[in-house]
């Protein structure tokens, strides 16, 4: 099987933007002009998705497109346009911390009433629910630590060494069987759901596109390594309290022991990495530059800004009963129990 038929499947475009690029990817018409992005709404279905497919020919592309498609320069051109307007939105629309000192004194503190995904699925959230949950995820777990790997190059000395070896532990250490991403994909087995990478796609809604596309945003772009830096220190300060309530939703639907495995693996792992990011990797960013606590401030708050939406928009529907999925999954009977996977071991 060569390059260009690997790869998930092309998703339905969901308007004009991400209906020409897709397009234009399979050959079979014109790119977007970069004007048109400007008046597509930031935060959107169009342009998220639109933006989603050029950032995922940087990973594992799609089926039936070719692999030199990834550098392709008026497709580039296009993907500009559509990161500017997010990018610009973003720093309009994120509240902001008064110093980077503040972002991070604020992500250790838990509220004594939380009303997150995390606290609604551990309280009372079903099965159903967690499924879904871990659908819409699965845009993110299965590429987890890929686009935080692009700031490597771009760090050096103490920060460096601190984010290589956090980035370790979640490339499993050397055991592929351990890598984040395919216990992320065990735990979707558990929930009786497609573990196909990019399977889900077409179901996430475009709060969940805008959180997988920060995260390329950043990686893809060396004058935003500080806000990547950021983003990786929200993401791991803020894990191992919201692991162990998704744990606990886990245990208590009876989801499955690579599922419950999957967020207890987090909430020990992830204790540790926060202090790592916290004292080496950012410590020793602003010992090398300074004059980034800015930028990694605003990775943080921008991380903080579109995981806040993506949980109003889930918490919107499930309260009411409804799904919260432009597509439905389907009704999957969960896998019998004698073929799970123990990682215990």
């Amino acid at each position: 099987m060569n390059d260009a038929q690997r790869g998930p499947q092309l998703p339905p475009p969901r308007g004009p933007l991400s209906a020409a690029v897709t397009a234009y990817l399979r050959g079979a018409g014109p790119l977007p002009r970069p004007t048109d992005a400007g008046a597509a709404d930031p935060y959107g279905d169009d342009l998220q998705l639109g933006l989603y497919l050029c950032y995922e020919l940087h990973y594992r592309g799609f089926a039936g497109v070719p692999p030199d498609t990834e550098w392709d320069p008026e497709l580039l051109r296009v993907r500009a346009a559509l990161e500017h307007r997010f990018h610009s939105a973003l720093r309009a629309d994120t509240p902001g911390h008064d110093s980077l000192d503040e972002a991070l004194a604020d992500l250790l503190v838990e509220p004594a009433e939380g009303t997150g995904v995390s606290h609604f699925l551990c309280a009372r959230g079903e099965l159903w629910q967690l499924r879904e949950y871990a659908a819409v995820r699965s845009l993110y777990h299965l590429k987890e630590a890929d686009p935080h790997a692009w700031v490597l190059p771009r760090l050096w000395g103490r920060a460096k060494a601190a984010m290589a070896a956090v980035e370790y532990d979640e490339f499993g250490g050397g055991r592929a069987e351990r890598v984040h991403a395919r216990l992320f994909a065990d735990l979707m087995a558990d929930l009786g759901l497609d573990t196909a990478y990019g399977r889900h796609l077409d179901a996430a809604p475009a709060e969940m596109l805008a959180v997988v596309n920060l995260m390329s945003l950043f990686g893809l772009h060396r004058e935003l390594r500080g806000a990547l830096v950021g983003h990786f220190a929200e993401v791991e300060i803020t894990s191992s309290p919201a692991s162990r309530r998704l744990a606990e939703a886990m245990r208590r639907t009876g989801a499955g022991p690579a599922a419950e495995f999957f967020y207890d693996e987090h909430v020990e792992a992830d204790a540790v990495h926060e202090q790592v990011v916290r004292h080496d990797v950012i410590g020793g960013l602003l010992e090398e530059e300074p004059e980034l606590a800015p930028d990694i401030t605003f990775g943080i708050d921008a991380t903080e800004y579109l995981e806040d939406r993506l949980a109003r928009r889930l918490l919107a529907d499930w309260r009411t009963g409804r799904s919260a999925l432009r597509t439905p999954l389907g009704t999957s009977p969960l896998p019998p129990r004698e073929q799970k996977v123990s990682h215990t071991s």
